[in-house]
């Protein structure tokens, strides 16, 4: 006779839900966003290396991203894969005393799925501490690594900006040493030019390139780390801009590029689905083979790559 608990143990094999090996399509995934990038801007800035990983890989050049279009809000959008209705993220400078947000990021979706899972934030602006959340992160680096301790709300503080060379030498070393298998780094160079001195103003294209110089060497860090073959890499932006300001519900700041480049992508393939920064997160967690959470609003851009089902 079979007894009770074989018949109970069958039963649980045919209901629970699963996750197979192969379903995981790549190793790594590096999420990169130049801060202010107004796709319009880009295309006539020197920026050799993003502009060859978009014609190598797949591309849009009309995705979008949420209002209120401004950093805090548009990254958390784009690092949790849900509108600001649900992350509640409307304020746009460091304010400690809100605490982490609510809604689980990328990070900890992925960390909650598989605790193996290595994460690490790279952030030019202080204002990516209040995505910090507890466990998610096993490096948060703003100049360096750093803890997860209470930092004053000052001025001072919140006019730190760390630039995107430096950024990217810190994030370049950790890619060759530690192989994240996520990983988000932020060039904010563009963005401080932007409102320095206008959208499209020659200082911010020179601004898009060093910012590209810095899309440099993490591409080359991927080689040298000898992960480049199993890893894909998306390039987006948390909005765009005008005069020298951005925040409204207009084309200018709304627009944003997003390509993916790497393991599977298509190549020299121009997207034509709608894309919004939501998607960044969905498409991200389904190329690592972490289960959307029921609540996401983006969806994998699976147009993007071969044989996506």
């Amino acid at each position: 006779m079979i007894s009770r608990f074989l018949v109970l143990a069958l039963l649980t094999a045919f209901i629970t839900p699963t996750i197979q090996a192969d379903e995981r399509r790549v190793e790594h995934v590096f999420i990169i966003s130049f801060d202010g990038g107004k796709p319009a801007v880009i295309a006539e800035s020197e920026m050799p290396n993003i502009k060859k990983l978009a014609a190598e890989g797949a591309v849009t050049w009309t995705a979008n991203t949420i209002f209120p279009s401004k950093t805090l809000p548009s990254h958390t959008s784009m690092l949790t894969g849900v509108g600001p209705d649900k992350h509640q993220v409307l304020w746009n400078n460091f304010e400690p005393i809100r605490g982490k947000i609510k809604q689980p990021t990328v990070f900890s979706i992925a960390k909650q799925f598989n605790p193996a899972i290595s994460t690490a934030l790279f952030a030019g602006k202080v204002k990516f501490r209040h995505l910090w959340q507890k466990g998610a992160l096993d490096l948060f680096d703003f100049g360096g690594p750093a803890e997860d301790v209470p930092v004053a709300g000052t001025l001072e503080v919140e006019k730190q900006v760390i630039p995107s060379q430096y950024v990217a030498k810190n994030a370049a070393a950790y890619i060759i040493a530690q192989k994240p298998n996520l990983c988000f780094i932020h060039f904010a160079d563009p963005d401080s030019a932007g409102h320095k001195s206008g959208w499209g103003s020659p200082e911010q294209k020179e601004a898009f390139k060093v910012s590209d110089q810095a899309l440099g060497q993490i591409t080359r860090a991927l080689q040298q780390a000898g992960i480049a073959e199993s890893s894909v890499i998306i390039i987006s932006a948390d909005h765009g801009g005008h005069n020298k300001n951005h925040g409204d519900n207009i084309p200018d700041d709304m627009n944003i590029p997003w390509i993916a480049s790497g393991k599977g992508v298509k190549k020299g393939y121009a997207i034509t689905q709608p894309v919004t920064t939501f998607d960044t997160t969905a498409t991200a967690l389904w190329l690592l083979g972490v289960p959307l959470p029921a609540d996401l609003d983006g969806k994998p851009v699976k147009e993007a790559f071969e044989e996506a089902k």
